[in-house]
């Protein structure tokens, strides 16, 4: 199965904007919504054309309130996600699956915090999802991901590129 997760822009609530308007509320309504980061949703399709297709789908509301797009194949990478380009590559056959990794855009993965009073208590729930913070343009060496060491995070989330997305 294939993932696709979109990350809101940070000013809007990207899961009222998506399920508030018919259009995207329709396209959406055959799949289970999960919320994997915080102000991001979470779909699972059949496979990366199934995906592509429902992006293209979204395109209006991806425009508008939408940062990032990442896509998950599990045939291409257990653990690394794909750009919404490189996964299109994938689809029409431009790019073998073989031939995606070298280029990365590497996300700090903020873990959910709560904020103290004076008197030490908890008071708040800041965020309650793993926040992608950022990102990290970098080439794998040697088979190897160097490190993020943008801040301190202890976890990470690698998203493969396409030669454009690379290079400004």
């Amino acid at each position: 199965m294939t993932r696709i997760c979109l990350v809101g822009s940070p000013e809007v609530n990207l899961r009222y904007e998506l399920l508030s308007r018919e259009t995207s509320r329709e396209a959406l309504a055959t799949y289970d919504l999960e919320r994997p980061f915080e102000n991001a949703l979470a779909v699972r399709t059949v496979s990366v054309g199934g995906a592509v297709s429902l992006l293209n789908d979204l395109q209006w509301y991806i425009v508008r309130f939408v940062e990032e797009v990442l896509v998950h194949d599990p045939s291409v990478s257990e653990t690394e996600w794909l750009s919404r380009e490189l996964a299109e590559a994938l689809r029409t056959g431009e790019v073998d699956p073989e031939e995606t990794g070298e280029l990365l855009k590497l996300y700090g993965l903020e873990t959910p915090e709560t904020e103290t009073d004076a008197e030490g208590g908890t008071t708040a729930q800041l965020h309650d999802r793993p926040r992608l913070v950022e990102p990290l343009y970098l080439r794998r060496t040697d088979g190897e991901v160097p490190e993020y060491d943008l801040r301190d995070v202890s976890e990470t989330l690698a998203v493969r590129l396409t030669e454009a997305e690379f290079t400004p």
